[in-house]
């Protein structure tokens, strides 16, 4: 096997499977880490039943899989639902592959700008009474919260996955890029913004953005294209 296929990242597959599933039966990787958005209308493994079994599937959430209890409950409460990245480091292929999912939310933290709140605790704390007690909206829980942030720059890892773009694009957040280089990653794999590109960000890491339904291999050659 090539050395370069042993991990794929797929973009956004909004509903689509089709090139990340060829890319599996072509490619042969270790395994395959999804960027988000995928728009489950069943639960992730009965999308991906051809490739379970033939290749580790790993994943983090975009903003569209907090948009409907359905898509979160079929991501979150698939068979998959272990195999999150999101706020962690895990070793795959070798590699430290670290996640981070969601998005921004002006109500929460839009970098530059300071976070709303500190964290889902100091938020919670401060709703109203009636509502304190019931549970955080599914838009909350796919913002990224500043406190989670900075945990995750106390971690070293290889790769860092995203689904918002760091610096490199212009639609992209420089917090992502500083958190990339406190974690002393060589690289960023990014969804969300439908564009196959490569660009640069401080320390020499190198970012690949992987277009929707896109499949990127571990130098940012895009082995499928989204059709």
């Amino acid at each position: 096997m090539n050395p370069q296929n042993k991990v794929l990242f797929a973009g956004d597959p909004h509903g689509n499977f089709k090139p990340l599933i060829a890319a599996v039966h072509k490619y042969k990787p270790e395994a395959v880490v999804l960027l988000g958005d995928y728009d489950l209308d069943m639960p992730l493994e009965v999308c991906l039943q051809e490739i379970v079994g033939l290749t580790q599937i790993w994943w983090i959430a975009g903003n569209h899989d907090f948009e409907t209890p359905s898509k979160h409950k079929h991501l979150f409460d698939s068979a998959l639902a272990d195999k999150g990245l999101h706020l962690k480091v895990t070793e795959i292929a070798g590699l430290r592959i670290a996640g981070l999912g969601g998005i921004f939310l002006g109500r929460v933290w839009y970098p530059p700008q300071q976070p709303k709140w500190r964290g889902k605790q100091h938020y919670l704390h401060n709703q109203s009474v009636n509502s304190r007690h019931m549970a955080m909206s599914l838009k909350y829980k796919g913002a990224i919260w500043h406190d989670e942030f900075e945990a995750l720059k106390t971690l070293r890892a290889d790769i860092l996955v995203t689904h918002e773009a760091p610096g490199s694009h212009r639609h992209g957040f420089d917090v992502i890029s500083e958190l990339a280089v406190a974690m002393g990653v060589k690289n960023i794999f990014h969804g969300h913004l439908h564009e196959n590109y490569a660009g640069m960000v401080k320390n020499n890491i190198k970012v690949v953005g992987v277009a929707d339904r896109a499949v990127a291999d571990l130098v940012g050659n895009t082995l499928m294209n989204g059709s």
